[in-house]
């Protein structure tokens, strides 16, 4: 049988009758190194290097400080991702900062972390992304004019749909799909790096002579330049959500972070410089998309290559949030802090289809809406306020339980830099420029904080729910799972 089983006992019960066992699905370890790196990578480039370099570049004023700040974002999003790998090797579960918090901190805080990303955090993001991919792929289709919103929102729409598709049938098809769109994007951004140096060696250098120049040094002007390079930057830490479906985590989880985002920074860098030898930091900074105004310079009649590679890049990387996403719902829902229904496999498939399902919903419901982008502009502020919590986590592990068994250490110095960086990233938009959207967050963050005792602490369950979990059981054809044996 292709399904793979086990038994399991309940640990906090400790019998060793064997009528009390349960046989239990589990999902299959498949992402290997190439997935692995795959995963990181082809989320991390999805439309931000298409389009994020001219506001880098707005707020920071000068080339050269725009490539630092490029590198900067690279060498933090390294750091906490060489982190994340010594949690992963510790705490060797799926659901990255959800699982680690509740491990480190406790349920409450691992509940409101939970509640936010699968609700509105992880669903957004997905969302923005589809969009974003919309919008390069039906362009074609209306030159010389913006695209009509109702088919840029049914074709994200659709794009979700087929998401949600690839990801519920096969584990497998979904990392292949990654690895394909993940090449595809390498591909692309090659093009962009070949194309700059040939306009280098031919002496277009007039946007590095006094590359400092008007160089912007408020804090504000660089924590928000900051946030547009870490945008590009998001999905460092994907492989932490599914580190129970990696082949060898404790070997795999380092080698790919090491691999994928040093390529990721190297690229970025690159390319940023191939920007500036085709247009002068004034065309960048008037460009509504560089890439495409790149294209249109350098390649010419064969500019459509850039809109293409745009759209397959932003659905590639709408994969990997996708992927990820769901495995975070899933996660939270076997540790009691979501309903049980989005706890199970498919039977056959053994992907978790009802958790992926339900992520998709909300992406939708966002999309048609259209109410979600003060939402997604303050993505990086819930993103990095967690991200503090987990490293922060890390260090009282190192600092308090030494004695834990890992299989990678990571020199203390590297959290307490990304620590600092996100106290930073929370505090400065708040302090340089308070917004209403804040309070919004903080709102909605208290009404997690109002469902979390009934339904959590104290159990309060109405029957109805029961049924209907053994109804869409029926009808998803999924059953219960347990952790891995790692």
């Amino acid at each position: 049988s292709t399904m793979r089983r086990r038994k399991t006992t309940d640990s906090l019960n400790s019998s060793t009758d064997p009528s009390e066992e349960k046989e239990k699905l589990r999902l299959k370890q498949e992402v290997g190194l190439i997935s692995g790196v795959s995963l990181i990578a082809g989320t991390m480039i999805g439309s931000g290097i298409f389009m994020s370099p001219e506001w880098v570049l707005h707020h920071m004023g000068s080339p050269a400080s725009s490539l630092l700040i490029w590198a900067a974002c690279g060498l933090l999003a390294m750091f906490g991702a060489l982190s994340y790998a010594e949690l992963g090797s510790i705490i060797k579960e799926s659901g990255g900062e959800y699982i680690y918090i509740l491990r480190i901190f406790g349920s409450f805080p691992a509940f409101i972390f939970a509640y936010t990303s699968v609700i509105l955090v992880r669903p957004a993001g997905l969302a923005a992304v589809c969009l974003s991919f919309a919008e390069y792929a039906v362009a074609p289709f209306y030159p010389g004019c913006s695209s009509p919103q109702v088919v840029v929102k049914c074709t994200a729409a659709a794009c979700i749909l087929l998401l949600t598709i690839i990801n519920c049938l096969n584990v497998r098809l979904a990392t292949s799909v990654m690895n394909v769109f993940t090449a595809a994007k390498l591909l692309a951004l090659l093009v962009i790096v070949v194309g700059g140096l040939v306009l280098l060696a031919k002496g277009h250098t007039q946007s590095f002579q006094n590359p400092f120049q008007n160089t912007a040094a408020s804090i504000g002007a660089v924590g928000v330049a900051f946030y547009q390079g870490l945008w590009s930057y998001d999905g460092w830490n994907n492989l932490n959500y599914v580190t129970e479906e990696l082949k060898k985590p404790e070997v795999t989880l380092p080698r790919a972070v090491m691999i994928a985002i040093p390529l990721v920074t190297c690229l970025y860098l690159l390319v940023n410089v191939s920007y500036l030898a085709a247009m002068t930091p004034t065309e960048v900074l008037s460009s509504g998309a560089v890439a495409v105004t790149w294209g249109d310079k350098v390649l010419g009649s064969w500019s459509w290559l850039i809109s293409l590679s745009v759209a397959l890049s932003t659905f590639g990387s709408s994969n990997g949030t996708f992927f990820s996403g769901g495995r975070v719902c899933y996660i939270a829902a076997r540790e009691g802090h979501m309903p049980d229904i989005l706890s199970m496999a498919h039977v056959r498939c053994l992907t978790p289809s009802p958790a992926l399902l339900f992520t998709s919903a909300m992406s939708l419901i966002m999309i048609v809406s259209g109410s979600f982008t003060s939402i997604v502009n303050f993505f990086s502020f819930i993103a990095w306020f967690f991200y503090g919590m987990t490293i922060s986590g890390l260090l009282y592990l190192k600092i308090k339980k030494p004695e834990l068994p890992r299989s990678y250490k990571v020199p203390i110095i590297i959290p307490i830099v990304v620590l600092m960086a996100a106290v930073y990233l929370v505090l400065a938009p708040i302090i340089d420029q308070p917004q209403i959207e804040i309070l919004y967050i903080v709102l909605f963050i208290f009404s997690g904080v109002v469902l979390y005792f009934p339904l959590v602490r104290f159990k309060c369950h109405p029957r109805f729910l029961q049924r209907i979990t053994l109804h869409l059981q029926l009808l998803l054809e999924v059953a219960p799972t347990t952790r891995d044996a790692n």
